[in-house]
């Protein structure tokens, strides 16, 4: 065999190699999109599932959906609902979107749901400003808030000097209560309250409680 001959032996060789490598990479990269795609579904049936149970059980818990309080003055429009959506930033992925997006002009006064506890007053993270209250086996979560945290004498203040509000960890509010202003502190592409509620710790639909606020309401 001349060496010409055997020079392009050995090439194509290396070159099947190479085709055999990527073709089992590509493999491997399509295997395993698709076992993330099942899993992302199987998890997205399963958690509806349980959403569904629990927004059974919400309904059933209360009779009094009536005297509970809209959380925000100067509403404009509902800009993204509870439930699995895609990235708000343009990316691919899908997230879970557990609250309820509501618009209003910057710096419209949010109001508390329903009275209790205040058990959170945080300034970080893609929640921005935010504070959490407690009312029996009920959490709910108001996010990008103007403002900031502050301590004072061992304690955590939620401060919003320009909007008269000051809410201190441990405080008890009031259902209607004035407790913050829309801002666009944290992860947002505008100003809006992000609003999550949780019924003995599992997210439920917002959407779902407001619409039987107002069947109970005006029924």
């Amino acid at each position: 065999m001349n060496n010409r001959l055997y020079q392009s032996v050995i090439s194509g060789k290396k070159n099947s190699r190479k085709k055999f490598v990527l073709f089992g990479i590509l493999s491997i990269s399509s295997l395993f999109i698709f076992c993330q795609s099942r899993n992302l579904t199987a998890k997205a049936s399963q958690d509806k599932k349980l959403q569904t149970q629990a927004q059974t059980q919400v309904l059933n818990a209360s009779n009094s959906w009536r005297f509970a309080s809209f959380p925000v003055e100067n509403f404009q429009g509902y800009t993204s609902p509870f439930g699995y959506r895609r990235s708000p930033n343009g990316g691919s992925g899908v997230e879970f979107h557990n609250g309820l997006d509501m618009a209003a002009p910057m710096g419209s006064y949010i109001r508390n749901w329903w009275g209790g506890k205040v058990i959170k007053v945080s300034d970080r993270g893609r929640c921005g400003t935010h504070i959490t209250i407690q009312s029996g086996q009920w959490k709910h979560t108001y996010c990008h808030m103007q403002g900031q945290v502050v301590k004072y004498q061992g304690r955590s203040y939620m401060l919003d000097r320009e909007g008269g509000i000051q809410i201190a960890k441990g405080q008890t509010i009031p259902v209607g209560a004035r407790i913050g202003r829309v801002g666009m502190t944290g992860r947002t592409t505008g100003p809006h309250l992000h609003w999550s509620l949780k019924f003995r710790n599992r997210y439920v639909d917002p959407g779902m409680i407001l619409r039987k606020m107002y069947s109970q309401r005006y029924s």
